[in-house]
């Protein structure tokens, strides 16, 4: 499609109708066009200014299309439009939302390429994403040079520097001087300067120092955030003082706080790794009434806590919950629950959850491999201990069917149980699939089948159908 044949022109084009056009079109690729078209119509008359290449850089940045939006800058360069700070700025936080902080320093050397003088907004930006990017190395030179090009500190500045100071322990006692000094420079710590000191006091276990922090910044009269709160209740419950985390939730609501879906999942956590889940069950419920939506760390955190507290029917409760809520448990999830179930000697149900797991399309990934052969050698081998043999050898089927490493011990089991049973057919079918393997059968797997049942009989037929089996997979292996 050329530019031409997408859009009729009035004989009066306007940049601002250019930019509306632009804006309305979502295709960005048509939306280019209409840019290119705009000056292909009326080559000699109209020209885009500052506004139309603008608008169509940052729909280009946006959509990481930003070789397309570097080649603008210089159009405008050649074309000697006037730059602004905000198209500089956008190309900044596209880049930063792809993570590729390097760019984002490369295009800010541009801008006095460019003859444009940056203002500490776009300052600011810069060493936020380095920060936020965890290039602190980066951040610190770039820091230096804002002192040394004669950047005035402010409260957004130091803000980002002790954020950065506070993302390593070795680093954080320096922050915190940072944070004294403020009043040198004529700043006053916002609610972001106490939160970020907050949260990387808790995140490092200098729990009571941030508490006493807490109340300074109360005494000042600065009212905590939400995330503030939250990071202090994690805290509290990391280091064990529920009870304290509790009341510290109470007290949020009182001073018009509402906390939201990480404050109650923290605390639920906290609860559950001290074997109150039933608080925590209560803390959902009211989660919900105050339509907070619980998400996948919520579920997760409640089923691990009530399986370790063998409290399996909560636990399934729990799953069920989430289900009607339309989320799909993981790999992760069913597993907690299946070694729940293992744990008090509950094989068959066990067994029941894997079926679930399988008939909701979970497979092994790279992740989950090691589970996935955990859970279904642990219950094959508890469902043969349970005597439930049949269902011992579906289980074991449907491994092979999928894939999954059998261990040893579990062809132990089943070859031992099977041969107490008198199955000799299965026995050997077994031995021979675990020769195919690539495991190699003991003297007591040998003995459970040859001599393990009571039967002379039984006993030579065992021996012969052993040795029919093994020559059939020799000859597969040779051939």
């Amino acid at each position: 499609m050329s530019p031409k044949t997408l859009i009729k022109w009035s004989n009066k084009i306007t940049p601002s109708l250019v930019q509306k056009l632009i804006q309305a079109e979502r295709d960005v690729n048509k939306a280019k066009i209409i840019f290119d078209s705009a000056t292909a119509e009326y080559a000699n008359g109209f020209q885009h200014d500052h506004t139309t290449f603008g608008v169509i850089i940052s729909r280009l940045v946006s959509a990481n299309q930003f070789k397309a939006a570097e080649e603008l800058l210089n159009r405008m360069k050649n074309e000697k439009v006037s730059f602004t700070e905000e198209i500089f700025l956008s190309i900044f936080r596209a880049y930063g939302r792809a993570h590729k902080p390097l760019d984002v320093l490369r295009v800010f050397k541009m801008m006095k390429e460019f003859e444009y003088e940056p203002t500490e907004k776009s300052y600011v930006t810069v060493f936020s994403i380095l920060v936020r990017e965890n290039q602190l190395k980066m951040a610190q030179k770039f820091y230096k040079y804002m002192k040394e090009t004669g950047v005035p500190p402010s409260v957004t500045i130091i803000n980002v520097l002790i954020k950065a100071l506070c993302m390593n322990e070795g680093t954080m006692e320096a922050g915190v001087r940072v944070f004294r000094q403020m009043s040198d420079y004529r700043c006053t710590p916002d609610a972001y300067t106490y939160g970020t000191l907050i949260n990387g006091m808790c995140k490092f276990g200098k729990v009571a120092e941030a508490k006493e922090l807490f109340q300074e910044m109360e005494t000042k009269g600065c009212l905590p955030t939400v995330v503030t709160y939250t990071s202090l209740i994690n805290g509290l419950c990391h280091s064990g003082n529920i009870d304290e985390a509790l009341k510290l939730l109470e007290k949020m609501s009182s001073k018009g706080r509402e906390p939201n879906v990480v404050t109650f999942s923290s605390l639920m956590d906290g609860l559950c790794k001290v074997g109150r889940s039933s608080e925590a069950i209560d803390l959902l419920e009211k989660m919900i009434n105050k339509r907070h939506a619980p998400n996948m760390i919520t579920y997760s955190t409640l089923i691990n806590g009530l399986c370790k507290e063998h409290n399996l029917q909560g636990a399934v409760e729990v799953l069920d919950r989430m289900k009607l809520q339309g989320m799909k448990p993981d790999a992760g999830l069913y597993g907690k629950l299946i070694t729940g179930f293992c744990d008090l000697s509950k094989f068959r149900d066990a067994a029941n959850f894997l079926d679930e797991m399988i008939l909701g399309g979970i497979s092994p990934n790279r992740v989950t491999w090691t589970l996935h052969v955990k859970i279904h050698n642990m219950v094959v081998q508890g469902l043969c201990t349970d005597n439930d043999l049949n269902r011992a050898f579906q289980v074991y089927l449907s491994m092979r069917t999928r894939g999954i490493s059998i261990n040893v011990e579990t062809f132990d089991s089943l070859v031992g149980w099977f041969c107490k049973k008198g199955d000799v057919h299965k026995a050997a079918r077994i031995v021979s699939e675990m020769v195919v393997d690539g495991c190699i059968p003991d003297e007591g797997t040998w003995k459970a089948v040859v001599t393990g049942i009571g039967c002379r009989k039984k006993a030579r037929e065992a021996a012969d159908l052993l040795q029919n089996e093994l020559i059939g997979v020799s000859v597969e292996r040779e051939s």
